[in-house]
């Protein structure tokens, strides 16, 4: 938790602090998620300076907040790109397939479009948005003065081929070779389904192109014309669901798509520009350096460990035991489609409606529903979508039903995104103790400067602080 001080962002204070402070009245709740207490009068406790650290990700992005022993906050931000990726392509061949019915035929243009510099795909800036919103956030509700991002750089080359170098970087590996022929020698021209080698072969792909596949190598395999018809364009798990010995080889010896990573890619330094934009010191690291500071910690690898162990800055000691991280999905704002369609493009239903608010609420709202009588009678948590003549629909975890708007009553107001909570954890992390002018390891010798090492361990050895009672050294949490 925070507390809030006449809008001014504190110190965050232990759990068992904060429920004593709103049952005396001298604090209020300030928002749900992430749960913030506001102080109705000027604390005297000293604000410690904060750092946000961020492990940037395709799906899935880690957030803490650290302070010099304890991680403060954590929490996993979950991404929809490829969610935007699939809307902007439905949309694209809904409009193409209206022209091509609607208008006469016409030369292509081309130079109509122009996009300025550094431009990004809309699911690729989707990521970035969603970071950047979250680090405006908790600057409003904690004293951070500095922040750390991984600035992950993939060599997707060296992830195909481990022992590649020199001039098989510009070769590739179909240097030499058609794809057919690459195809024909890789799968020793037999049909990796039924395993014959009789009869014409077609290239399939393994992961259909109408539910996401790409026209890379990897995703190309060999198949007769049989299989290939019957498998259609099923995935491979439902067409191989008889056989999973088979499923299992086959996923094991193509090569994996890279999407994930270059989406990391494409986005680390458009993330370090909006980092930086906010005005305070960023610090960047490699995610060598952040393996290196979990396994010395002893952490268990997850997304929030991840980001609470990114940079040089990471202390020698991190309290994570009784923490649980806050889930955070993106879910968006809407759609600007007015009426929906069919998967042929023609409308189907009504208009939506043009008002947003319906008896106070709106679409994505959190709220607290106690159900008197009925089939759902008891209480319920969950998110709304309103409707116009006051029935809203409520989705909880477990089942979604449609309820009165006079039983609900705000939890959260709708920011764009759904929230839940992780699993405890009750690993105890243990204390690295420095060990001044020797060296560990090649490893820990590429990442860190060895003068400014042993200079940070002799200070550590030599100052001693004194833990202030309530705030350092006791687990400081949002939940």
């Amino acid at each position: 938790m925070y507390w809030i001080q006449i809008r001014n962002p504190a110190i965050g204070v232990h759990p068992a602090r904060a429920r004593k402070l709103l049952t005396e009245g001298k604090a209020a709740v300030f928002r749900r998620y992430p749960f913030t207490i506001i102080f109705k009068s000027k604390s005297k406790d000293e604000i410690k300076e904060l750092r946000c650290k961020i492990d940037p990700g395709a799906k899935t992005t880690g957030l803490a907040i650290v302070s010099e022993t304890n991680i403060v906050w954590c929490a996993e931000l979950e991404h929809r790109g490829f969610q935007i990726r699939e809307k902007l392509n439905d949309r694209r061949t809904l409009r193409r397939s209206r022209r091509n019915r609607k208008t006469r035929y016409r030369k292509p243009r081309f130079l109509n479009r122009k996009r300025p510099s550094c431009w990004l795909a809309p699911s690729l800036m989707s990521r970035v948005f969603n970071i950047e919103s979250w680090v405006k956030k908790l600057c409003r509700l904690a004293p951070i003065t500095a922040i750390s991002q991984e600035l992950v750089r993939f060599d997707t080359q060296k992830m195909i081929d481990p022992e590649i170098n020199g001039t098989e970087y510009q070769r590739g590996e179909l240097f030499g070779y058609e794809v057919r022929e690459y195809l024909l020698e890789k799968f020793n021209r037999t049909c990796v389904y039924c395993g014959t080698k009789q009869g014409p072969t077609h290239l399939d792909h393994f992961h259909p192109k109408s539910k996401g596949g790409s026209d890379r190598v990897s995703n190309l395999v060999l198949s007769c014309v049989k299989c290939n018809q019957k498998k259609d364009n099923q995935l491979p798990a439902d067409f191989l669901s008889d056989r999973p010995k088979l499923l299992a080889r086959l996923e094991k010896q193509r090569k994996q798509p890279l999407a994930d990573t270059a989406a990391v890619n494409a986005t680390r330094w458009k993330l370090k520009e909006v980092l930086e934009a906010t005005g305070l010191p960023v610090e960047v690291g490699s995610g060598g350096l952040t393996k290196f500071n979990r396994r010395r910690l002893g952490v268990t690898k997850s997304h929030w460990s991840d980001a609470a162990c990114v940079g040089k800055s990471t202390p020698n000691s991190l309290n994570i035991k009784g923490y649980q991280p806050l889930l955070i999905k993106a879910m968006g704002r809407g759609s600007r489609q007015m009426v929906n369609s069919d998967k042929y493009g023609f409308p189907r239903g009504a208009p939506k409606s043009k008002h947003k608010f319906v008896c106070g609420f709106q679409t994505g709202d959190i709220v607290k529903a106690i159900v008197p009588q009925g089939k759902y009678t008891g209480t319920h948590t969950g998110r709304i979508a309103v409707r116009y003549t006051g029935s809203f629909k409520l989705k909880t975890k477990t089942q979604s039903f449609s309820i009165n708007h006079k039983y609900c009553r705000y939890i959260h107001k709708s920011d764009g995104f759904s929230y839940g909570f992780g699993e405890l954890v009750n690993q105890k992390v243990k204390v690295v103790k420095p060990v001044i002018n020797q060296l560990i390891n090649p490893t820990q010798l590429n990442l860190f400067d060895t003068a400014e090492f042993s200079t940070q361990t002799t200070q550590t050895k030599t100052k001693r602080t004194r833990k202030a009672k309530g705030t350092e050294g006791e687990q400081l949490t949002l939940f």
